[in-house]
């Protein structure tokens, strides 16, 4: 290179020498295009002057892959083909029902942890990531309804898949009875709160001794929708194949209520329940033991919470009488008066939340003195003949107030009733005294009201922070 030349390119910008390198890139790269490009066509031209078969190598590829997909095919056919339908309800159970065993999905074990909740769960470790899935539409026969375990990948045939997250109930007793139907969905409520209320289900299928119900007490239905967040979506398989399963993305199973829960446990879900029930309610959730009077006294709030018909009592306006002196003799205490069947369900909530004892007669109204606040007071009433032939049924709101955190004060049984043809123990007499009215003691009722009530002011009197009482009733713990 002459010193000229040297000279002109030392004039050059910054610019120049990238600018001359980048061509020369882009000239390398068009040759390698022209190239290819030319390889491709030659290719292209030697396949079409050759026989049309496939060398022997190529072949033989192609029917490895084509025999591997047919061996693939055949074997999800088999798997598909072999799922394998239970019935729902096992009659080699049907007399160890209320033993321990179920015979609601027999062949499967729950997942319990001590003092958690039973329940199954699908997909899971233990389901070995297999699905449930339900056949049958049975509402009188449960032993013709089914379930069964599917891989995801391997559905059986004609199958329905529904998605979302889906809460299968079996419950021996009735959704629309108060009791029966909120002992069937407490389960499913530990189990959110156990999820730290992440897990919301998508439907319902509810089961009664193996047959499909479609309802729930409006009750129950209520209170699952303060729950949940939303009128909870019972399925009934309309649209759905007859003959077909349905299969569930993610699904829970409870089948022993609250069984197996701890104490502390139990007091968790109703403390979350009564939470999410007066929020739903616009309720003050103050509750009656922060009111104060206009002498800067606790007020107490008593209720008297009447039934009609089967064990209601004979004259009500004689037993509010009684209650309402005592109440009177008590600075502080208002009495109040309901019945139980022309309260909606946010009025029950209202009531409960100013009530710190409820005296009702046994029935599934009393199911409502969760909503009170814990340590609240009730007071139960019976007809002739029930504690000798009622069996143990009788004590089941000696049981939840034992789980909601209330104080149960005992029990009146009626001496008085009518008489029953044969031995007092024959089991006969139920029937006369199961729905018998119930009379009334006013000695032995003004001797327990004041007992109670005396009992309750001490406590109301001894509570030294009403701040941090109501501190909880703003957001509903969940954890």
């Amino acid at each position: 290179m002459t010193t000229k030349a040297r000279d002109e390119i030392c004039k050059l910008s910054p610019q120049k020498p990238i600018l001359i390198k980048h061509n020369r890139v882009q000239f390398t790269i068009i040759i390698l295009i022209t190239c290819v490009t030319f390889f491709i066509a030659l290719h292209t031209w030697f396949y079409l002057q050759t026989p049309s078969a496939p060398p022997s190598w190529e072949g033989s590829i192609c029917n490895t892959i084509l025999n591997s997909t047919n061996e693939f095919n055949s074997m999800v056919h088999k798997v598909r083909s072999s799922v394998t339908f239970l019935p729902l309800k096992d009659l080699r159970y049907a007399r160890a029902a209320l033993e321990g065993h179920t015979w609601f999905m027999s062949s499967m074990y729950d997942t319990h942890e001590d003092g958690e909740v039973q329940f199954q769960q699908f997909p899971s470790e233990s389901s070995h990531g297999r699905i449930l899935c339900l056949k049958g539409r049975d509402t009188h026969d449960g032993s013709w309804n089914s379930y069964a375990l599917a891989w995801p990948e391997a559905l059986p045939y004609n199958t329905t898949f529904m998605r979302g997250l889906t809460f299968v109930s079996y419950n021996h007793y009735n959704y629309e009875n108060l009791w029966h139907g909120l002992t069937a969905m407490v389960p499913f409520v530990a189990w959110h709160k156990m999820n730290n209320c992440s897990m919301w289900p998508s439907r319902w299928v509810l089961y009664h001794w193996g047959e499909l119900r479609f309802n729930m007490g409006l009750w129950v239905g209520t209170l699952m929708e303060a729950m949940f967040n939303g009128p909870p979506s019972i399925e009934r398989f309309d649209g759905v194949d007859e003959d077909g399963p349905v299969c569930f993305e993610e699904a829970v199973v409870m089948r022993h209520n609250e069984g197996g829960m701890s104490r502390e446990r139990r007091m968790e879900v109703f403390d979350l329940m009564r939470c999410k029930a007066r929020m739903f309610c616009n309720v003050s959730l103050k509750g009656s033991d922060m009111e104060i009077n206009d002498k800067e006294l606790q007020m107490i709030g008593v209720t008297l919470f009447l039934r009609t018909g089967p064990r209601s009592f004979k004259n009500d306006t004689i037993v509010a009488e009684i209650f309402q002196k005592e109440c009177a003799k008590i600075e502080g205490c208002q009495f109040m008066i309901a019945h139980s069947n022309n309260l909606t369900f946010c009025e029950q909530v209202k009531l409960m939340s100013l009530t710190d004892i409820l005296i009702s007669p046994h029935g599934a109204q009393l199911t409502n003195m969760f909503l009170m606040e814990r340590n609240s007071s009730v007071m139960e009433f019976f007809p002739k003949g029930w504690l000798k032939l009622a069996g143990v049924g009788q004590y089941v709101y000696h049981w939840i107030a034992s789980w909601s955190g209330m104080k149960h004060q005992g029990s009146w049984r009626d001496p008085s009733g009518d008489d029953c043809p044969y031995s007092e123990d024959d089991r006969r007499c139920m029937s006369i005294y199961k729905n018998a009215r119930i009379g009334h003691n006013e000695t032995y009722f003004s001797e327990w009201a004041r007992n109670v009530l005396v009992e309750v002011k001490t406590r109301k009197i001894q509570e030294t922070s009403i701040k941090s009482r109501g501190a909880s009733s703003f957001a509903c713990a969940c954890s």
